[in-house]
């Protein structure tokens, strides 16, 4: 297939649409179910770039949910704790442990499950009947990978009436060196951004603790990846295996490490036992507790644990989940990694970190108030690496 017509572009006015190779090459994808947007393949080739790399460098099944051209997460194929099971919404998934590849998913879509909600997934994998079944409840717009078990794509076509985006993408395709796009009529000419990401990447240690484990070299290994692919400005927690909170698209560093902190935050505190024994009613959809859950947390703008609110979630009234009882919890935790696409500009960056439990860090470093920076990590013993490469992606 050398052409792809699309309904229309980003938007419905903007046609007409359309794929195709510009050295007149046949597309390295196939469509087996669905008609995939136009936004649809920019998450596709986005997030299938992201999983290649991921499973390349860690040489671990990989998967990341997309949404708007940047991750909610991406992780892994480690098994999950039980306690991060039920707060994924995947305990009751038979033969998960048997499966990388659907603990790779389970870990990606559950970290921030608001942002997940209509997802785009990659899988760096053959997709299996467990990841299929996984994928099949859950509210999602399409999936990309290597190839599919015949179950597994029955499983899928099923899916929103058999209208379920299904994308196989050729493992072997290399990109052209050099990449174009334009804008307002201008064509953009850049060198791919083939920068290799590994625990190489971390050995300019610049703090008083040199110290670096090889779980947080992982962690931090999976968030400068998707760093890579996230648009920017952006800033990454990650930890067990998976990215936790991501920040992307802002226009001040300080302002990309709240938001990844919060939403790190909210993954951490989903899995405290306050939360996961919230009683609620069994009519209840998973997108609708996550919507409670959410509120539960971060105290949004319905009080779900108010005189008339709480009926329609819950089966008695739960205890408000108090900000000293979360700070408490949180002040427990350490050991999370953190990755910035491009320097700190200033310690209250560091600060922030520090507050989500933050022990590691990796930024390119060339800041002039690096000093500032290395000060405020050795304040709280980070070990904080200096990349020397920026990550930025537009």
């Amino acid at each position: 297939m050398k052409e792809l017509e699309l309904k229309y572009g980003c938007n419905p006015n903007q046609k007409p649409a359309k794929l195709f190779m510009e050295n007149g090459d046949d597309l390295p994808i196939q469509v087996l179910n669905g008609r995939p947007g136009y936004i649809n393949f920019l998450d596709a080739f986005n997030s299938w770039q992201l999983v290649r790399e991921l499973k390349a460098a860690l040489n671990c099944p990989a998967a990341t949910s997309f949404k708007h051209v940047s991750p909610t997460s991406a992780a892994v194929g480690l098994p999950l704790p039980e306690k991060l099971k039920k707060a994924c919404f995947v305990d009751d998934v038979e033969g998960l442990d048997d499966s990388p590849l659907a603990c790779a998913y389970a870990r990606a879509r559950g970290t921030d499950r608001m942002s997940s909600f209509g997802d785009w997934v990659a899988l760096s994998d053959v997709c299996d009947v467990t990841t299929a079944n996984i994928l099949k409840r859950e509210v999602s717009d399409g999936v990309i990978a290597p190839g599919y078990e015949p179950a597994a794509l029955e499983i899928l076509k099923s899916k929103r009436k058999g209208t379920y985006n299904i994308v196989q993408i050729d493992p072997d395709y290399v990109p052209a060196e050099r990449e174009k796009k334009q804008v307002f009529g201008v064509t953009f000419e850049q060198g791919r951004n083939n920068f290799k990401i590994d625990k190489d990447l971390l050995r300019n240690v610049v703090t008083r603790n040199k110290k670096i484990l090889p779980e947080a070299e992982r962690d931090l290994i999976i968030a400068l990846i998707t760093l890579k692919y996230t648009q920017s400005n952006s800033v990454c927690y990650a930890y067990g295996g998976q990215a936790i909170g991501v920040g992307a698209g802002q226009q001040s560093r300080i302002h990309c490490t709240r938001l990844a902190g919060t939403k790190a935050d909210t993954w951490l505190l989903r899995q405290s036992e306050k939360v996961l024994a919230l009683p609620f009613r069994p009519d209840l959809g998973r997108p609708d507790r996550d919507n409670v859950i959410d509120g539960y947390i971060n105290h949004n703008e319905e009080d779900v644990c108010a005189e008339g609110n709480w009926q329609k979630y819950f089966t008695e009234r739960p205890a408000p989940f108090t900000l000293d009882e979360q700070r408490a919890y949180l002040d427990e935790i350490t050991g999370i990694s953190l990755g910035s696409d491009a320097f700190f500009p200033f310690g209250d960056n560091i600060e922030r970190a520090h507050r989500s439990g933050v022990s590691y860090i990796a930024q390119p470093g060339g800041s002039i108030r690096d000093d500032q920076v290395i000060e405020t990590c050795d304040r709280y013993g980070i070990a904080m690496a200096f990349t020397g490469m920026r990550l930025f992606h537009h």
